[in-house]
């Protein structure tokens, strides 16, 4: 008996390993995260918007001040703290749009690419040779899985969250 109920067939034993899985790849991609923070005097906010920053950047679409605060869900003045301390960092950059000069990018600033390759170059390395271990039809079920449980946690997240 398990604290999810009794594990009386291999699908019940596989879903627990999973689950098991995902908690342990969240919780050491945490504690990644908080080592990069730390060694780089950052916030864990800080960090966090770093993320989301570089995940923009990597879709070709880079992020505006506000839809950072609402990734993070902070106030566009805790927001504008947070990018200050960053810019200020060297780790991200205010960009003015081409074609609309009143919006303003959040780019990762050159300074800023070179700590993080320093500190994640192991990790892509080890990434890219486990992923070589998969199919590209193996990489999509996995990417289908990784979103819908992601957009679980979101959801399950926001029910406590309460209202900002």
């Amino acid at each position: 008996m398990t604290m999810y109920g009794r594990r009386d067939s291999p699908r019940a034993d596989l879903i627990q390993d999973v689950e098991a899985l995902v908690r342990r790849l969240t919780v050491e991609s945490d504690k990644l995260g908080h080592a990069f923070a730390a060694r780089h005097r950052l916030h864990a906010t800080d960090f966090e918007a770093l993320v989301h920053v570089m995940d923009a950047e990597g879709r070709g679409a880079p992020l505006t001040q506000g839809e950072l605060s609402t990734a993070l869900g902070l106030t566009s003045g805790a927001t504008t703290a947070v990018v200050d301390r960053l810019e200020r960092q060297g780790h991200v950059r205010r960009a003015r749009d081409d074609a609309d000069r009143r919006k303003v990018h959040l780019r990762y600033a050159e300074p800023g690419m070179v700590v993080a390759l320093e500190f994640f170059g192991g990790l892509r390395t080890g990434s890219d040779t486990v992923m070589a271990e998969f199919s590209d039809a193996d990489l999509g079920v996995v990417r289908q899985f990784l979103t819908r449980m992601s957009d679980v946690l979101a959801e399950h997240r926001e029910q406590f969250a309460g209202p900002d």
